[in-house]
């Protein structure tokens, strides 16, 4: 189908709200389901629970070999002559590759490809891969490693971003006419300068969001395997495995029709597996040089390399507002550390901007955003791609303007609610928007209008909101084909197969799919059996990323199990001799609705419809429609429909140590429909506690040499079940028009407020405003000794913005708090 349309038989939704019969968009209030909305446990729940699932790096092939990556000890240096004899003829070695035998440039985005599977002529960070080896077993491939020359010319490394940004000198990238810039971006709607001068507020500061990575259970792992057919077959931990296979194709100069790519079950991702990794181009090449199945498995140290995780910001924020309370405009301009190469880059910088016009109102606002490339470990997407750190600035910016005017942060909020079906001021067209809805509950469950600023000395309650896009208009590579795509198999025992494209990575996609199949046929869900990510077996699906999956993948579903739905009420109905409209499908039965005992099991329906039609399947897809302001960059950010999300921290700050501890976090967030509201509270956690780590204890970062200080999971901390807040989900349904049942995006949105909420809190409880991330207890500590030096030479007491340290710093706002 065009972009834009939908099929004809779901071009009305409202119409098939009136029927019968479950609809493509929203049900009305109390529409009744069979599955949907049903707190059912995963489809794949006891497998992974019984230890039955197999992961890629479960799976053992006949005669495999085990492969192994040479990696750079330098930051930044130009590769004079690698030597692999010693290595080949070491007993136990069956192949070795270096970059020269994979020159071809790749990268997701067609616009930035530049990074090889081994390095060619340069490494650009500390754990660039140069060389790969495959033997009997692991020892004997580290033993090939050690066995490997390399000669290097050691080059400037460049680790700061603003070095970076300065040097003309020093060029990361040769061939680059930018110098070290990947992707700078201006854009400019109304008239912030004016509206900043006739504002009767303004705060400006600095912020820094530090860089994380996802530490995913599962590290990076894929196995190969080359036919006598000619067919290469690679099982990868990937969550694109589309886009994998598009970039084996180009890499190793093999038709596509030759390959083909599985995700098995996948123990996390978070965005780290969001783009095609050098083990994945090793193994296959590996495979295909020794005849033999080739297995790369990336230990801690080397997934910690691997990175692509959050990338580091330096932000700098001015935000307008009236008495009262109504924004008037931000101007932000942000530095981005990108690491040593592209990756999603293009993307993030735009994100950095284009995601933040809501919920609020923003009537003018400019961005000024620059990626540049340092000799570190390449960032890329981790949930909240892009937007969760200028998130962070602004949200924080919002209580300092609401304190200045003496206002409820809550209050401002609600002032500030651009509302549903609405255009933002970058062009960016909302659908149902439920906010108001998400402040109100967790104002409610916190307590706050009886408890915030009386808690006592130490302790505080904090607020922000958020909006996250439930996928985006924006493909990776420009084509008129489907984002989306599913296929139904009906078998005569009564059991459907569908067969998606969509990378299941702990998110519960298969259910999702299964779940609206389920609803569609009037099926029991343990009659649906999903066969995912399978490049041989499934439609495409363009990966788990943009918090696609639900919208679009679940639109298709519907799509295609509509089709076969309306085939075998047809059959039935002709079987009985009455209207189609009068045969309902659900619970595993066709029935009469106007005579109720007339009734047969969905197989028995299913023998009807093969009889009248032949053998029975179906196919479903989804695009989104045209959509994103006109101008260079405006389909960026631009999705078919935006969740919402509202969070309230609770801290309790030692004022001796600067430790902060976090009893409770409350976080609401609309995702349209609830189509599995179990899933949905486990993302909104999930996302939450995702956040709550980020504040506090993760970070990913180089020492002064450029080596990466923390790749462990004993030194690269994350919360264990001891240091967590009490997590209250609350959701939303504000029934989105075009989302699958009206549902809308909830593996990401949520983690945005949780870091600003526990920033105001702390200010609540304290008087300090923390703008750069972590917020260890060296840091609060320090902010809070600025401001008793602050205090006592003005002679205040408790808080005060101007007295308020920005993590050691004085802010940039002035007035007295409450």
């Amino acid at each position: 189908m065009s972009a834009g349309k939908l099929p004809a038989d779901r071009a009305d939704p409202l119409q098939h709200a009136r029927s019968p019969n479950r609809t493509f968009g929203p049900q009305p209030p109390g529409a009744q389901f069979e599955v949907v909305g049903k707190r059912s446990r995963k489809v794949d729940a006891a497998g992974k629970a019984t230890g039955e699932a197999r992961y890629t790096d479960d799976l053992a092939l006949p005669g495999m070999l085990h492969g192994k990556t040479l990696r750079s000890p330098h930051p930044h240096a130009r590769i004079k002559r690698i030597d692999t004899a010693k290595a080949e003829a070491l007993p136990g070695v069956l192949g070795v590759v270096t970059g020269a035998e994979m020159p071809v440039r790749f990268g997701v985005i067609p616009w930035t490809q530049d990074e090889t599977a081994l390095a060619v002529d340069k490494v650009r960070f500390i754990g660039d891969p140069v060389a790969a080896v495959a033997a009997v077993d692991e020892e004997t491939a580290q033993a090939a490693l050690r066995l490997i020359e390399v000669d290097y010319e050691l080059l400037t490394p460049l680790f700061d971003p603003a070095e970076a940004l300065a040097r003309k000198d020093v060029v990361i990238h040769e061939g680059n006419k930018h110098g070290n810039v990947t992707k700078e971006v201006l854009l400019e709607f109304g008239d912030p300068d004016g509206a900043l001068a006739r504002s009767d507020f303004v705060v400006e500061d600095d912020y820094e969001f530090h860089g994380t990575a996802h530490a995913p259970i599962e590290t990076h792992v894929a196995l190969a395997r080359y036919g006598s057919d000619g067919v290469l077959t690679l099982w990868s931990a990937t969550q694109i495995p589309h886009y994998v296979h598009r970039e084996l194709a180009r890499v190793l100069d093999l038709p596509a029709p030759q390959i083909r790519v599985i995700q098995p079950h996948l123990g996390g991702a978070f965005g780290g597996k969001s783009d095609p990794f050098s083990l994945e181009f090793c193994a296959a090449k590996l495979a295909i040089k020794t005849r033999r199945p080739v297995k790369f498995l990336y230990t801690r140290e080397e997934e910690f390399y691997a990175h692509r995780g959050r990338h580091p910001m330096q932000m700098r924020f001015k935000t307008g507002m009236t008495k009262d309370g109504r924004l008037t405009a931000v101007d932000s301009k942000i530095l981005i550390d990108g690491g040593a190469y592209s990756s999603f880059g293009l993307v993030t910088t735009y994100y950095s901007g284009q995601l933040l016009t809501g919920p609020h109102d923003l009537p003018n606002y400019r961005f000024h955003s620059t990626r540049v490339f340092t000799n570190k470990p390449p960032c890329g997407p981790k949930r909240g791609h892009g937007s969760v750190q200028p998130r962070f600035a602004l949200e924080v910016q919002l209580d300092r303007l609401a304190e200045k005017a003496g206002l409820d942060p809550i209050e401002v909020r609600r002032r500030n609610f651009q509302g549903a079906y609405t255009t933002t001021v970058n062009g960016q067209r909302v659908t149902s928007n439920g906010f108001d809805q998400c402040l109100a509950q967790v104002e409610a469950a916190s307590g706050w209008k009886a408890r915030r600023g009386k808690l006592g000395r130490g302790k505080g309650l904090g607020c922000a909101g958020s909006m996250y896009i439930s996928g985006t208009n924006y493909c990776v590579y420009p084509n008129d084909m489907p984002q989306a795509g599913i296929q139904i198999k009906v078998d005569r025992s009564g059991l459907v197969t569908v067969f998606s494209g969509a990378s299941d990575i702990g998110q519960g996609s298969n259910t999702v799919v299964a779940t609206i199949v389920a609803e569609e046929l009037g099926l029991r869900l343990e009659d649906v059996r999903v066969v995912a990510a399978d490049s041989d077996l499934c439609p495409v699906d363009l990966g788990a990323y943009s918090s696609r999956i639900t919208f679009m993948v679940g639109n298709a579903a519907i799509h295609a199990a509509r089709k076969l739905r309306k085939l075998v009420q047809q059959a039935v109905a002709e079987e009985w001799g009455v209207a189609p409209e009068r045969v309902a499908l659900a619970g595993g039965f066709a029935f009469d609705l106007e005579e109720r005992a007339r009734v047969v099991s969905s197989a028995k329906a299913f023998h009807l419809a093969e009889a009248k039609f032949e053998t029975l399947g179906a196919t479903g897809s989804y695009n989104t429609p045209n959509l994103g302001g006109d101008y260079r960059g405006g389909t960026i950010g631009a999705s078919p429909a935006y969740s919402f999300t509202a969070c309230v921290a609770e801290v309790d700050v030692d004022l001796e140590t600067g430790e902060v501890r976090v009893p409770h976090v409350w976080t609401s967030h609309d995702c349209g429909r609830a189509l599995n509201p179990v899933l949905v509270e486990g993302q909104i956690e999930g996302s939450a506690y995702m956040g709550f780590g980020e504040v506090f204890l993760e970070s990913h970062a180089v020492n002064q040499y450029g080596l990466t200080t923390r790749p462990n999971l004993l030194d690269y901390t994350i919360p264990t079940a001891l240091d967590c807040p009490e997590f209250h989900a609350s959701i939303v349904e504000s029934l989105d028009p075009e989302g699958p049942y009206g549902a809308k995006e909830a593996g990401e949105g949520p983690l945005h407020p949780t870091i600003p909420a526990i920033a105001n809190a702390i200010h609540d409880a304290c008087g300090i405003w923390l703008t750069k991330l972590p917020f260890t207890p060296a840091k609060v500590l320090a902010a809070l000794q600025a401001k008793a030096k602050a205090d006592a030479a003005s002679g205040g007491t408790r808080g005060g913005a101007s007295g308020g340290a920005s993590g050691g710093a004085l802010g940039g706002d002035q007035g007295g708090k409450r």
